[in-house]
């Protein structure tokens, strides 16, 4: 038996208002706003926090020497068309060079990684 229910990753960021908003015209959803925290409750997933981080460091990817803390992996049908997407909501890219991949890496506004993956 379980000790524990899976219910929310929650990223630091500089300004929650920003990061949802990339996440919600990612994943989908609506994000509900109270103080310094916002939670994003994803469609048939788990929900995403966003939480205010004064000093807030971005991760770095790639790099042997520094922790690139998580990266979320994300299902696209289409890597070009949600490509275009992502960069269009803020997305920067990391490593997308490689077009016979099945996943390309980006940095969400506040620079943590994420994959969009071939499915």
């Amino acid at each position: 038996m379980a000790i524990a229910k899976f219910d929310t990753v929650v990223l630091d960021c500089p300004d929650p208002g920003v990061l949802a908003a990339f996440y919600a015209g990612l994943l989908g959803g609506t994000p509900e706003v109270e103080e310094d925290w916002i939670d994003l409750r994803i469609p048939d997933g788990p929900k995403l926090a966003f939480q205010a981080a004064p000093g807030f460091v971005p991760p770095k990817w790639p790099a042997p020497d520094a922790s690139q803390q998580f990266h979320l992996d994300v299902t696209v049908p289409d890597l070009d068309a949600a490509e275009r997407e992502v960069l269009a909501l803020g997305a920067k890219p990391l490593d997308t060079e490689d077009r016979a991949r099945s996943f390309r890496v980006y940095a969400d506004p506040a620079g943590h990684p994420f994959c969009l993956c071939a499915g």
